[in-house]
């Protein structure tokens, strides 16, 4: 359901081309490998794997790697510098970026924002070991989420009016995208403050869409996907619901939207011309800012900040959206991003500085495996952000 035409022109009138003069970039090599977040890894079969943790430490940006067992289990295995410094919006409660997907892993590869610096690196993935490949300019002002699929790569800016570049992905080496550089007219400072910066960007699984959400705009941006990567000039503009922050798909044209206003997940349809049609009446879980979702198998995982608990919820045989268990999990740290890797859940808690793994049971119920300490607590408006895994 598309806003009414006096507000999408009063955003679309703010759109423009930001400048296209990149930064310093640094590169070599890389390596391939496959990952699809969608599919989640539905109930383990103990393959061994690895997740990835974010500092986001304002004096320099590092990624620690945790070695994941059969079993789920978590422990230590290296902490690698991003090459770029860590960031911040301003008044953020306890999720110091006020995104989703910061860390993406993605074909062998591991994407970083350094928000601090602008820049994104790339990282080699060799099982536990990172092997830094290249430091790029991210096209905008406090890069916050970064998508990933076949050879395209966009990031989303924060900072200032908010913005998305395009990179095409070659050997390890992304190289910005001429055309693909697109103004999301939010007027904010930078850093923004948490509640009016952009949250996520993603593509959509038929590569046709890039999608972006934002919070106090309560809209979600589309902006249609050129034969070389390059973004419409204008996005298609549609109501998202109260704060939309987190979203992830269902099916090809289907995607779970989180609405961080209304403590609710909502089911939308990607329509042919990038208009989003929700599906349904908006679901509430009872908590408090439910920010992040994410896919594991059938079921979907909200990250409720303010309550630090987990939600579940699923998408039945009829297609309607339902809430299975309002607390499927107390985390009792300040749940923030989340990640999965071969069928265990793993969620980043922010104010107690750890890291949980649970494993997921066929009902959607979780039993606690891991806990990592010893990472980065949230204080003096900055904290970690970021968790991805292979």
């Amino acid at each position: 359901m598309k806003r009414s035409i006096a507000l999408a022109a009063a955003l679309l009138a703010g759109l423009t081309s930001v400048g296209s003069t990149p930064g310093t970039a640094f590169a070599d090599g890389g390596g391939p490998g496959y990952h699809d977040d969608r599919k989640g890894g539905e109930h383990h079969h103990g393959g061994e794997g690895a997740v990835f943790v974010q500092t986001n430490k304002a004096e320099g940006n590092t990624i620690k790697v945790y070695d994941r067992d059969e079993d789920g289990r978590l422990t230590k295995a290296g902490e690698y510098e991003t090459g770029g410094l860590g960031g911040f919006t301003i008044g953020a409660p306890l999720d110091a970026l006020a995104s989703q997907g910061s860390l993406t892993y993605h074909r062998g590869l591991l994407f970083a924002v350094n928000a601090g610096s602008n820049t994104v690196t790339v990282f080699g993935v060799e099982g536990t070991r990172l092997r830094k490949l290249q430091v790029i300019w991210s096209g905008g002002l406090l890069p916050v989420s970064v998508a990933a699929r076949g050879d395209l790569v966009y990031v989303l800016n924060a900072g200032g009016e908010g913005s998305v570049q395009g990179f095409k992905l070659h050997k390890g080496h992304l190289s910005r995208i001429e055309n693909a550089n697109r103004s999301l007219g939010l007027h904010n400072g930078n850093p923004p403050a948490f509640g009016t910066a952009p949250a996520q960007v993603k593509i959509d699984p038929d590569s046709e869409f890039v999608l972006v959400s934002t919070k106090a705009a309560n809209v979600m941006f589309s902006y249609e996907i050129g034969r070389h990567g390059e973004l419409a000039r204008n996005p298609v503009i549609s109501d998202a619901g109260n704060a939309p922050f987190g979203f992830t798909f269902d099916t090809d044209d289907t995607l779970l939207v989180t609405e961080s206003g209304a403590n609710a997940v909502s089911l939308f349809e990607l329509e042919e011309d990038g208009e989003l049609d929700q599906i349904g009446p908006s679901v509430p879980n009872g908590q408090q800012a439910t920010c992040w979702i994410q896919r594991v198998g059938d079921y979907f995982y909200v990250a409720n900040a303010g309550t630090s608990t987990i939600s579940s919820y699923r998408v039945d045989d009829h297609g309607k959206l339902e809430l299975v268990d309002a607390v499927a999990a107390d985390t009792g740290g300040g749940s923030i991003d989340m990640t999965t890797s071969d069928g265990f859940l793993y969620v980043q808690n922010a104010t107690a500085g750890n890291v949980q793994g649970y494993e997921v049971h066929e009902d959607g119920s979780l039993k606690l495996v891991t806990t990592v300490e010893g990472l980065p607590k949230f204080a003096d408006g900055i904290g970690m952000e970021g968790i991805a895994a292979s």
